[in-house]
């Protein structure tokens, strides 16, 4: 059985540890624990990974956020993927830091990454793991602060909420979607 894994984000040093990165950071600390890696390709960066039967495609879109439906459309059909075995990995801001939240389906809720892939692929009928940044940031300043990095104290425990959010992305693959809604939601 074969899954599509798309960490959002954008690409360039200048958003590498940002908040809005946190879909990539996933996916990356996921390469980084099983040893793979992501190659170059059209329009994302690619890796594969078996793990306990599955093949698991990893991407990160090089299309920057706003346009990442192009990549995840192109992957899904390139790999003959259903959408019920993709998974999108986003940051969301009215999530407290760290915390996962693991939908089936549902509105873009003011994410343009998850706009732009509902409106490529024409349904909002595919699983996506929202990563919580917090919003802890004073009107008229969302941009900056979701384009901002973690501080230090966030830093510090970042990767233990990086590696709860990859052991998600492990269990939706080999246990399926309502399993790991029950572990991982709380």
């Amino acid at each position: 059985m074969k899954f599509l894994i798309a960490g959002l984000g954008n690409i360039g040093p200048e958003y590498m540890l940002t908040r809005h990165n946190a879909g990539f950071m996933v996916v990356d600390r996921l390469a980084a624990q099983y040893g793979f890696s992501f190659s170059l390709n059209r329009l994302a960066y690619t890796a594969e990974w078996r793990h306990k039967g599955k093949v698991i495609h990893l991407i990160k879109p090089t299309t920057y956020m706003n346009l990442s439906g192009r990549a995840v459309s192109l992957y899904l059909k390139q790999l003959g993927i259903p959408a019920e075995n993709l998974l999108v990995i986003t940051d969301d801001k009215d999530l407290p830091f760290g915390k996962l939240r693991l939908k089936p389906k549902g509105s873009p809720g003011g994410h343009n990454g998850l706009r732009n892939i509902d409106e490529v692929l024409g349904t909002q009928e595919y699983a996506r793991l929202r990563f919580g940044i917090g919003n802890d940031f004073s009107k008229g300043r969302q941009v900056d602060f979701v384009l901002g990095q973690f501080p230090e104290d966030e830093m510090v425990v970042l990767p233990q909420h990086l590696d709860r959010a990859g052991d998600a992305v492990i269990s939706f693959c080999t246990s399926g979607l309502q399993h790991t809604m029950n572990f991982f939601n709380q």
